[in-house]
């Protein structure tokens, strides 16, 4: 299939664009839509729909590749912070290259980006084109692949704000992430290791415990089958872990307030399980703790351009590496399924450019 279909708005047919453009043509991309709400693999629709236009401060993107996070299937369910009508288009990450662009917008047509897409508002990555801010837009060297560039922007962005601007990790001091063996999890404890800690990775099964091991977690703990606090206190002689990245939440996370140091931090960055940390608020002020959060929608461009730089040169270094595993387009309702399961290790892309 071409990627490509004139559509006479007239008459709702689809024509090859080898047969030209009549005025008033608009173009139509494949696109998986959200139809109604519930089980992603049940929901998810590839339909034909128009190809989205910029407005002003935009841009769209032809999709090379796009990736699967917990929010999409959130939003498959309705249970996300964001819910724009249906029907709507999700995926919030994407690597792609620019073919049109709005007003004010001074990204050259034919650049390979990676950008966070207009997913709240329903013009989402899961589709041959999409749209997204250029100041949610950063660039991708050379020598990355499109699957590392559409996997990289939010997980390594949101574990930098967290352990660098709102935890303010030093070297030397000892990291916990919890669900280290997801997306956001494997970003926190390979930036964590870079950034000098001591990395404590919680997960759950053989083969999530061998994945983090590959991730060089210092202290690989399987919380189905040992105790994450008393683990943390016996291999820190008692004093606890400086850090908690926390991407999962519930009375799991609130549990690690017991094994938190004095003065400890512990990052709230999402919300996994279906809900915010629960903590001990008591223990917290009795050991000098803090619960902080941590969104990463709440710098000046500039300050997002200093961190992307600084991410890229830890790539450069080899540093952070891709913990992506590839699927096809037409497969992407099985992939949002997995990672709504929980059973995806690492993060899950789908290749979107050149499918049939």
């Amino acid at each position: 299939m071409d990627r490509y279909r004139w559509r006479d708005p007239g008459s709702g047919a689809a024509a090859s664009a080898d047969g030209g453009c009549q005025r008033g043509s608009v173009i139509a991309m494949r696109a998986w839509q959200i139809q109604q709400y519930g089980s992603p693999r049940e929901i998810l629709r590839l339909v034909d729909v128009d190809e989205p236009v910029p407005g002003p401060g935009e841009l769209r993107l032809r999709v090379l590749a796009a990736a699967v996070g917990m929010p999409d299937a959130f939003m498959c369910r309705g249970s996300y912070a964001f819910k724009p009508p249906l029907p709507f288009v999700a995926g919030q990450e994407v690597c792609g290259v620019v073919d049109a662009v709005g007003g004010g917008v001074e990204v050259p047509v034919g650049s390979r980006v990676m950008a966070v897409t207009n997913f709240y508002d329903g013009r989402g990555g899961f589709a041959e084109s999409t749209i997204a801010r250029a100041d949610a837009t950063f660039r991708v060297p050379d020598t990355m692949a499109d699957v590392d560039a559409a996997s990289f922007r939010i997980g390594f962005s949101t574990a930098w704000i967290g352990l660098v601007r709102r935890g303010a990790l030093q070297t030397g001091e000892s990291l916990l992430v919890l669900g280290a063996a997801g997306g956001s999890g494997a970003a926190a404890v390979m930036l964590g290791r870079a950034l000098g800690a001591r990395v404590f990775a919680v997960a759950a099964g053989a083969e999530k415990m061998a994945f983090c091991s590959r991730l060089d977690a210092d202290v690989v703990i399987d919380r189905e089958n040992q105790s994450v606090r008393d683990t943390v206190l016996e291999a820190t002689d008692g004093h606890g872990v400086d850090l908690v990245y926390d991407p999962v939440g519930g009375t799991a996370a609130g549990a690690t307030v017991r094994c938190l140091a004095r003065n400890g931090r512990l990052l709230a960055v999402g919300f996994a399980s279906g809900e915010w940390v629960k903590a001990d608020i008591g223990q917290l002020v009795r050991c000098n703790a803090s619960i902080v959060g941590v969104y990463a929608g709440g710098l000046r461009r500039e300050e997002n351009e200093e961190d992307h730089e600084a991410l890229l040169a830890l790539v450069r270094e080899g540093r952070l590496r891709n913990v992506a595993t590839e699927v096809p387009f037409d497969a992407l309702p099985d992939a949002v399924e997995s990672v709504d399961s929980g059973t995806v290790i690492g993060k899950m892309v789908v290749r979107v450019s050149g499918t049939t």
